[in-house]
């Protein structure tokens, strides 16, 4: 996920931050929620700006799918074990339906699920677990930023 930098009580951070008069007393300790507890140089609504900005880029499918391409593509993994549970075959069709069915990326869910069939069969279950996870990055970004 992509966050902005809050600085908790307690860190060389947040003290930093108060002696230069840069805190405010708001702290959600959600970074992904758009707000921070520091005042930036570049200013808070630049910063904000910004923060959308690569939000609305970042976890598009199309974008987000061919990150995913390109780090199976280089990826040499030592040696996966894959635990066959039954929670697992069901959240893989559970991705079949909502990403591969039903939702706006299917064209990328199944460009990624027959890329890594053929080319990296190993690394199947990992191409849809991080499928999974652009399912849950795009909702939570949809629920944090207007």
């Amino acid at each position: 996920m992509v966050g902005l930098l809050q600085a908790p009580l307690g860190t060389r951070l947040f003290d930093r931050m108060k002696n230069e008069g840069r805190l405010v007393k708001t702290f959600s300790g959600d970074n992904v929620d758009g707000s921070t507890n520091i005042i930036p140089k570049m200013g808070l609504e630049s910063l904000r700006e910004g923060y959308r900005r690569i939000l609305s880029q970042i976890y598009s499918p199309d974008l987000y799918y061919k990150r995913i391409i390109t780090f199976l593509r280089e990826y040499k993994p030592s040696r996966i074990r894959v635990h066959f549970e039954m929670q697992y075959i069901l959240a893989f069709l559970r991705s079949i339906y909502r990403l591969g069915i039903k939702g706006v990326e299917r064209v990328q869910y199944w460009r990624l699920f027959f890329w890594t069939l053929f080319r990296r069969p190993r690394l199947f279950p990992l191409a849809i677990t991080f499928a999974i996870y652009g399912f849950h990055f795009r909702r939570v970004v949809s629920l944090h930023v207007t």
